[in-house]
């Protein structure tokens, strides 16, 4: 567990296992800690890295926005730090956000890519997601005192006092519109996405997500030969707000990581 300097921040990381390295990115107002239930899962094979992102747990704010890029920006610079060249990366909700990014600016960078839970498109949302991350601000996060994600910044966070900056800076983010869409269909590297069946996002976006790398179009085949390089998962019973938490999560992940995927017909 240490930091890095990178791009003028002090990043936190820390390091689980060995193996080939997957690294972990949390969703907003979380850290490398919500990980917890899954890393006796992921680390038995891998080095897993879990990342504080900018103004989240162990990191401190820095000054500048919050920015998907810049923050996929950071995670690079970390990787290169580490001397981590084809690492696995998964992200979670904002996260995942963060990891398309990486992926989608620095290429070279990642083996596969696993998004959980995080839209392609910030219309992807639902309507009533939309409006509530619209509302982020100061009064909003002190609102949220005392709540688990508090807790957590409370804890491990180097200047607590930042709650109400981060819930101001993230509705700063989340109200700023964005479509990746022809950069995920310029995407090379195997993708598995994974979803609940009770999401924050509309299973109309997770299709048109996965048909944009090259999911959905055809059939297989008998012998699979026209499966696509992309995969995709969609989780029963569970939510936007536990599926990282559930168990049901590390059997679709791991196999995507450790078994061969097709090259794009």
């Amino acid at each position: 567990m240490s930091y890095a300097e990178v791009n003028g921040l002090r990043l936190w990381y820390e390091s689980h296992g060995d193996g080939r390295p997957l690294v972990l990115l949390h969703g907003g107002f979380g850290a490398a800690e919500t990980f917890a239930p899954m890393l006796p899962a992921l680390s038995e094979r891998h080095r897993v890295v879990g990342v504080d992102l900018q103004g989240h747990g162990h990191t401190a704010d820095a000054d500048r926005p919050l920015r998907y890029e810049s923050m996929a920006d950071d995670v690079a610079a970390l990787l290169r730090h580490l001397d981590l060249p084809a690492a696995d990366l998964l992200g979670y909700s904002l996260g995942g956000g963060v990891a398309l990014r990486v992926a989608i600016q620095h290429p070279a960078l990642i083996r596969r890519l696993v998004v959980v839970s995080a839209p392609c498109r910030r219309a992807g949302w639902y309507p009533g997601v939309l409006a509530a991350m619209a509302g982020h601000d100061e009064q909003a996060g002190e609102r949220m005192r005392g709540t688990p994600p508090h807790q957590l910044y409370t804890r491990i966070a180097p200047r607590p006092d930042d709650w109400p900056r981060l819930w101001a800076k993230s509705g700063d983010l989340l109200r700023r519109d964005y479509d990746w869409s022809a950069e995920v269909a310029a995407l090379a590297l195997p993708t598995l996405l994974v979803f609940a069946d009770a999401d924050s996002i509309p299973t109309a976006h997770v299709a048109a997500f996965f048909g944009l790398l090259g999911g959905g179009h055809r059939d297989a085949g008998w012998d699979g030969t026209d499966r696509p390089a992309a995969r995709l998962a969609v989780l029963p019973g569970l939510t936007h707000y536990d599926i990282v938490n559930s168990p049901a999560l590390p059997p679709v992940v791991l196999p995507f990581l450790n078994h061969p995927v097709a090259a794009p017909a």
